[in-house]
């Protein structure tokens, strides 16, 4: 079992597309890479008042079931990586996006995608590639968002939430 945390903009879609994907095993939401120093244990409240994190689902996945550059290449299918603390109709620096990583053995893979996305942008993308620092859990309210409330908003289409192998 492998993690990788992926800030996509608002995260409730984005776990939701996640879950579709074949060899994910669990995914939870969360506030990840606040800045050092900042509050542990934020709110969404503190959130949206410009803590720092950005809304992030941790992914955790069976390698021997996918890789995870077909994960990375699907994350790419949902975000504008070009957009700055932007996604849909949602903006603020929690909104960013961002590719945290566990390990650094994972960057050969994450870059083999990031690099062909760049090429195909021809610009830098807006997209963080860092180590993940810090992740704390979002209220149990934000967990699995749009199958407890199916007509809630999100930036990706219904269409994207099929499954996938």
């Amino acid at each position: 079992m492998k993690t990788i945390y992926l800030a996509g903009g608002c995260f409730w879609g984005m776990q939701k597309y996640i879950d579709g994907i074949g060899g994910v095993v669990r995914t939870e939401v969360g506030y990840a890479n606040g800045p050092d120093g900042s509050k542990e244990s934020p709110t969404y409240k503190d959130v949206c008042a410009s803590s720092g994190h950005a809304e992030t689902v941790k992914v955790d996945y069976d390698e021997r079931l996918t890789g995870l550059d077909k994960i990375i290449e699907y994350y790419f299918m949902v975000i504008d990586p070009l957009s700055v603390n932007k996604q849909g109709e949602d903006s603020g620096i929690q909104y960013r996006t961002g590719i945290y990583y566990t390990e650094d053995e994972q960057l050969n893979d994450i870059r083999r995608v990031y690099d062909a996305q760049e090429a195909k942008a021809g610009k830098k993308l807006a997209v963080e590639l860092e180590p993940i620092k810090n992740f704390y859990s979002a209220e149990e309210y934000h967990q699995k968002y749009l199958e407890k409330n199916p007509g809630g908003y999100c930036h990706i289409p219904a269409s994207m939430f099929k499954p996938k192998a």
